[in-house]
């Protein structure tokens, strides 16, 4: 069965490389770009590319706990995604940095709409059971939500609407109490 909201533990040492990994390659990424795009406008906040650059960590720190770390991990792959919406670069994402990124915003709606009437599927990395109503216990759930990773990302933190995602086919939903959208964003 899969879990409900549990707090998910992160190994520091795993988690760190795949932050330190996903800050290489936006650094890569980024490097050489010419004024005009630096200058560009981010989908997010009204900042610049540059102000979006220069909000990201330097490094990842030795001392961080398992728990920050999964934050930083997950805060990396949202700018990674800004930049790349903002700069048309293709900034791949580190797999586990997605991953930890993925799992920490589904544990959040797992904890912020708390229940199991609704199964949450982000294949291939996260499935969380959340939200009040009656809770099926064998089969498929009546209630199902599956998206990809970023997709989920960018649903959890805000990037893009219930309805769009909906609409563009990038989420399939059934159920009767399948949608997520008073529970979301997650995280802004």
């Amino acid at each position: 069965m899969p879990p409900r909201a549990r707090a998910r533990r992160y190994d520091p040492a795993k988690t760190r490389a795949a932050a330190t990994a996903q800050l290489r390659h936006v650094q890569e990424a980024v490097r050489g770009l010419d004024e005009e795009r630096l200058d560009a406008p981010a989908r997010t906040g009204g900042r610049s590319v540059r102000e979006l650059i220069a909000r990201l960590p330097t490094a990842v720190n030795e001392g961080d706990a398992a728990d920050v770390l999964a934050a930083r991990c997950a805060e990396l792959v949202v700018h990674t995604d800004d930049l790349a919406a903002a700069t048309g670069l293709a900034v791949p994402y580190d797999r586990q940095a997605l991953a930890t990124a993925v799992r920490l915003l589904a544990d959040g709606l797992a904890a912020k709409a708390p229940g199991g009437s609704v199964e949450l599927r982000i294949p291939p990395f996260a499935v969380v059971q959340c939200v009040a109503g009656p809770r099926h216990t064998r089969g498929t759930p009546p209630n199902v939500v599956e998206t990809d990773p970023l997709t989920w990302v960018r649903l959890a933190t805000g990037r893009i609407g219930w309805a769009a995602a909906l609409e563009s086919g990038e989420v399939r939903a059934s159920g009767e109490r399948a949608d997520l959208a008073a529970h979301l964003p997650v995280r802004a």
